[in-house]
């Protein structure tokens, strides 16, 4: 197999909502380019990239898949990612590592919502990006709206460099204003003939001509004279300052494809041989100390692993891409991230399930090898004696969560094992072992997401699972400030047990002050592990309670705000004042005094008007304007909170307040309303109080399961 120096490399990613065009797209260049003999199609099942039996059965990507095609004489590494909201986790690491983005924008449907939400990680890790508008050859396709909606989201970067001749079932022939040349297709597409611009064009042509020689311009002092100078730069001058425009971020260009048919797929991929840049020219990775990492092709060998997929019969396959150097089998590097050893296996190229073992990576290639050690996503290999570890990927927070359930019992550790490696291969599933729910609980993308996660734990790790509703992490506090006290005694045989405290309890504000009749001798402020504050005062004049019990007092407090007094659920923000008591000089010890403070607090605390909370979280809907009365009015049935809105272009954004208990299958009821056009994300902000009816049914939820 090859191996291509940096500067024959191109890598690139392709991003688009679902339905786009993508994976065709990527299969027509894999055609064009003599990579494959035939090509397939998602509707036949088979594709090079959507090679998984749940993709062909979905008739969707849902895996990035992993391809490579020689355009004359440049490598281009293809990563055809998911388009789906449920599957962003997918494409996260995709973009970490990619060169180049094209946007694939279906010229039916325009800007749809998952374009958005791709954009961010584009311009996260600052990708040179472009599009290309597909599927013009659908009786609904519009151009020109899909241009205006690029421009309204992405900005006046966008610049047309090629037009369709014509759109619907007539269309064959595309206007290309770089080179100023029609390009005219056969019937069953391929190559095209190059033919003059139409009179009746060429205006049009002309003018979109002089919009990108004047952008292009604009972005470079030289090229800018030479304008002024002579009026006009050649193919060469804008090729130049486009690549320049295009690394900076300058420029967006867009072209127009018809991947089903097979037109305009070449000039996309000439394009990104002539213009767009190799790993050496593309925005330089970070380290971990927010650093510049810049490429060399001669220095030690750096690699940076980005994605883990396992198969059967073979184990972990680990994708990488080499940032310093090239690395070959059998080498021997250190994991950065805990300074393990690791001897490098065989390595690979991949097209799709196709594996093709080769002997060098060099710098700015992407890889895959096996069975690599104590090693994950997000690590950085070197050489032993050098110190590097590159900026991780941040994967997106999870929109959506559900308890799993074993049918059968016995098989804990299985599904332990099963839930780390799903965890190894997909970052952004989150998998949390709540001891405070008592529940195993999946957090992911979406319905679909955890649909393929439950497909997994039944069909390739052979256990019977159950995905139930997951519990909601109430907490418990206080409205008002009570006296209470508890005696502890017991006498049975030998040494008895003695102890007796008097608490006041109330609920914690800031600057509080401490009643006349006491005086603190020592205060602890601790620092709940599940949010909020203990403060703890000791009041005690007299030495009727040693010191020594203070601890164990505590202790006790502690114990029963893990277990809240009302729905034992865990408590929080409360001041406990200990100020009166009495104690035996032989029957009292840490236990007595343990027993008497959790028995106290809890009395007290149901008498202190107790109060539910409930985790509120502050959610962000992109949806198309359309949509925006049936999303809002939604909201409002779930007790959400409108805290603004934002229009981008036919876009909208609105950010709500919304208890996480009304968030459960909202993903599902937000695509349901607006036909898979919408997506939400959401972050935990803050705690509140639950209306009187919630407060009721979970304490009365809570005293049948005690009963029970």
């Amino acid at each position: 197999m090859k191996v291509y120096n940096p500067t024959r490399i191109r890598n690139v990613v392709l991003l688009g909502h679902s339905g786009s065009g993508k994976t065709t797209l990527a299969e027509t260049m894999l055609f064009e380019a003599g990579a494959i003999n035939r090509r397939g199609s998602v509707e036949e099942k088979n594709t090079v990239s959507d090679y998984h039996d749940l993709e062909k059965e979905k008739q969707k990507s849902i895996y990035s898949s992993f391809l490579n095609l020689d355009w004359r004489g440049h490598k281009i590494n293809l990563i055809d990612t998911p388009g789906t909201s449920d599957y962003i986790g997918e494409v996260a690491g995709a973009v970490r590592i990619a060169d180049t983005a094209i946007f694939v924008l279906n010229a039916e449907q325009g800007v749809e919502t998952a374009t958005n939400s791709l954009w961010k990680y584009v311009q996260k890790y600052t990708v040179p990006s472009m599009f290309v508008v597909n599927k013009l050859d659908t009786d609904q396709s519009d151009f020109w709206k899909t241009v205006d909606e690029a421009r309204e989201q992405f900005g006046r970067e966008v610049t047309v460099v090629q037009f369709p001749y014509s759109e619907g079932s007539d269309f064959h022939a595309i206007i290309d204003v770089l080179r100023m040349t029609m390009y005219e297709f056969p019937e069953g597409g391929g190559k095209p003939d190059k033919l003059p611009i139409p009179d009746s064009l060429k205006p049009q042509a002309e003018k979109l001509h002089q919009e990108l020689v004047e952008t292009i311009a604009e972005n470079d002092e030289t090229l800018m004279d030479i304008y002024f100078e002579q009026g006009e730069l050649d193919e060469e001058q804008m090729e130049k300052g486009l690549h320049i425009s295009l690394v900076n971020g300058q420029i967006f260009p867009l072209f127009c494809s018809c991947a089903s048919l097979n037109m305009g797929t070449g000039r996309v991929m000439g394009f990104l041989d002539d213009v767009a840049p190799n790993p050496l020219q593309g925005n330089p990775p970070k380290t971990q100390e927010g650093e510049v990492f810049e490429l060399d092709p001669d220095g030690k060998p750096v690699m940076f692993l980005f994605k883990t997929h396992s198969e059967s019969h073979v184990g972990d396959l680990i994708y990488f891409k080499v940032y310093n150097g090239s690395v070959q089998p059998g080498m021997d590097l250190v994991n950065s991230s805990n300074s393990s050893s690791v001897r490098l296996g065989n390595l690979f190229l991949t097209e799709g399930h196709k594996r093709i073992e080769i002997n060098e990576i060099k710098t700015g290639d992407i890889g895959a090898v096996v069975k690599l050690k104590d090693s994950e996503v997000n690590d950085t290999l070197h050489e032993k004696g050098d110190d590097v570890k590159l900026e991780g990927i941040e994967f997106p927070p999870t929109t959506i969560r559900t308890a799993v359930k074993l049918t059968k019992e016995g098989d804990e550790d299985k599904l332990g094992h099963a839930l780390h490696q799903i965890h190894r291969e997909d970052p952004s599933v989150v998998i949390e072992h709540s001891q405070e729910l008592r529940q195993v609980i999946i957090h992911g993308q979406g319905e679909e997401h955890l649909s393929v996660i439950e497909d997994q734990l039944e069909n390739r790790f052979n256990l019977d699972v159950e995905f139930i509703t997951p519990k909601i992490p109430y907490r418990e506090t206080i409205t008002s400030s009570v006296r209470t006290q508890y005696k502890h005694k017991k006498q049975s045989g030998g040494a008895g047990q003695f102890a007796e405290v008097q608490l006041l309890i109330e609920p914690l504000k800031e600057n509080m002050d401490t009643p006349d009749d006491l005086k603190v001798r020592d205060v602890q402020e601790i620092e709940l592990d599940w949010g909020g504050k203990l403060v703890f005062q000791n009041c005690i004049v007299g030495g009727v309670i040693d010191n020594r019990f203070m601890p164990a007092i505590i202790k006790g407090i502690m114990e029963k705000m893990e277990n809240g007094p009302m729905s034992g659920c865990r408590a929080r923000d409360i001041r406990v004042s200990v100020y009166d008591g009495s104690m035996h000089s032989v029957d009292s010890n840490e236990a007595a005094f343990k027993t008497a403070a959790r028995m106290a607090f809890k009395d007290g605390f149901m008498k202190a008007k107790p109060q539910l909370m409930e985790p509120v979280y502050e959610i962000e809907v992109t949806v198309p304007s359309d949509y925006m009365g049936d999303v809002m009015s939604d909201l409002s049935t779930r007790r959400g909170q409108i805290q603004g809105m934002d229009g981008e272009g036919s876009i909208q954004k609105i950010k709500a307040f919304v208890p996480l208990e009304e968030l459960d299958h909202y993903s599902t009821r937000l695509k349901s309303m607006t036909q898979g056009s919408a997506s939400y994300t959401r972050e935990f902000a803050h705690y509140a109080q639950v209306p009187h009816d919630v407060q009721e049914r979970v304490v009365k939820e809570n005293l049948e399961l005690e009963e029970a």
